[in-house]
């Protein structure tokens, strides 16, 4: 495989791995968001903090995303930076959180940035860190609050 081919099929593996995690969340399939994630990831999620590990994570999304009727989680503008078993990658995110009757309105928008920085595995691209950044919000943020 050339230089060239070899990137190309290391990007699109890269990007399936956004839309995997993105479709984890919208799913309500915590397992497989953990596969997204190297055992050992962390991440740092502007509102939330640092997460010290992937089961952290899937605990933060499984609270926030479950009361939820639906979610739906976009992504597009990505790019990425490919070394032979390393990679940085970001993705700009827009998502949409729906609760019925949630007093204040039924919707809360979040959009931003996905930083990934990730790794080669024997099971293909993980994500080893992840940072989540906030570039702004709409709707009603209670949406998001399940005390």
């Amino acid at each position: 495989m050339t230089q060239s081919s070899q990137y190309l099929e290391d990007r699109s593996h890269i990007y399936d791995l956004g839309v995997r995690y993105a479709t984890a969340l919208d799913s309500r399939d915590f397992d497989l968001l953990l596969t997204c994630f190297t055992d050992n990831a962390t991440a740092t999620y502007e509102g939330i903090g640092d997460i010290a590990n992937p089961s952290q994570l899937a605990r933060i999304c499984r609270d926030a995303l479950s009361p939820l009727a639906v979610s739906q989680h976009l992504l597009g503008n990505f790019a990425c930076e490919i070394a032979p078993d390393s990679a940085s990658a970001q993705w700009y995110f827009h998502a949409q959180h729906v609760k019925t009757g949630a007093e204040g309105g039924e919707q809360f928008i979040v959009a931003g940035t996905y930083r990934d920085q990730l790794i080669r595995t024997e099971n293909g691209w993980r994500i080893r860190h992840r940072d989540l950044h906030v570039s702004w919000v709409s709707g009603n943020p209670l949406v998001l609050d399940h005390s």
